[in-house]
């Protein structure tokens, strides 16, 4: 008797090579409507397979069947069918992986972009420019901002006090975040500076977002996008990570390079895609603001 295989056979075989590229597919909504419908091939196939092992009785139990002659035409058909919505899942894994290769390529595109514009930035400070992972350079004194901290000795009267011995990094970043609070940017600016004196210090992250949202409420836009982008870089996944991005793009924003800005939100809504409800309203506040698209 000559045997050949059975329809199902080469249909699990076809189904088994389209499902192999999407589990390679990240966890989006047109991913998990192809594993749906994969999901029913498969019942559908083991149907068909019970059906035929039924019909083939039990004269061969390997997976080579004769296939039933009162089956052939009604298999033949499924198959057929089955086969075109395996090619049809195929088609839209390769559409859906060109896709995600295109938006990775463009963030990375993205990236550098607003990495240029921030050594730019730097470098314009600075002619030195900006070491990698060093804290953001203090500001230069410059025309129509009025005294800084690094270039006139301010008045007394928004002089910070002068602290009665050592300060732990705790009660400095307690105190700069106090001042920051009530609008003492020059305080704040100075607490976190104190604590960035030392390298090494285990709250360098939490005094780097001070830094960068004294710099802002100064409203030294050019620093303080250089202090947001080094508190991001010290943690890109950390609790400030946020904050940090929401900043640069405003900062960014304000000092019109728009295009850097929405690049930016990009990259947040891509790094946070439920992000914090204050960081949500912010993020629409200055893209209307920045026009993005």
């Amino acid at each position: 008797m000559r045997f050949v295989v059975a329809p199902f056979v080469v249909a699990t075989f076809l189904l088994t090579a389209a499902i192999a590229p999407v589990h390679a597919q990240v966890d989006s909504r047109e991913g998990i409507a192809l594993q749906n419908q994969i999901y029913q091939l498969r019942q559908e196939l083991k149907s068909v397979e019970d059906q035929m092992a039924r019909g083939g009785g039990s004269g061969n139990r390997s997976t080579i069947y004769a296939p039933p002659p009162q089956q052939s035409g009604g298999g033949n058909d499924l198959l057929a069918q089955l086969l075109t919505r395996v090619d049809a899942l195929e088609d839209q894994v390769r559409q859906l992986r060109g896709r995600i290769d295109e938006t990775q390529n463009q963030l990375q595109r993205q990236g550098e972009d607003v990495n240029k514009r921030i050594d730019d930035l730097a470098f314009q400070i600075s002619p030195q420019g900006r070491q990698p992972g060093a804290p953001a350079l203090p500001p230069p004194s410059t025309s129509g901002q009025g005294p800084t901290p690094t270039s006139l000795t301010p008045p007394p009267s928004v002089r910070p006090a002068a602290p009665q011995g050592p300060r732990t990094p705790e009660v400095a970043l307690q105190e700069g975040n106090a001042a920051l609070a009530r609008r003492d940017y020059t305080g704040a600016e100075a607490a976190a500076r104190e604590v960035l004196a030392n390298r090494t210090s285990p709250r360098a992250y939490d005094a780097q977002i001070l830094l960068a949202h004294s710099l802002a409420g100064e409203k030294q836009y050019a620093q303080a996008a250089i202090a947001f982008d080094d508190a991001y870089n010290r943690s890109r996944k950390g609790t400030h990570a946020q904050d940090a991005l929401l900043g640069l793009a405003s900062s960014l924003n304000a000092i019109n390079e728009k295009k850097a800005a929405c690049d930016t939100l990009t990259r947040l809504r891509t790094d946070f895609p439920q992000p914090r409800p204050d960081i949500r309203e912010g993020m629409t506040a200055t893209a209307q603001k920045a026009g993005c698209h």
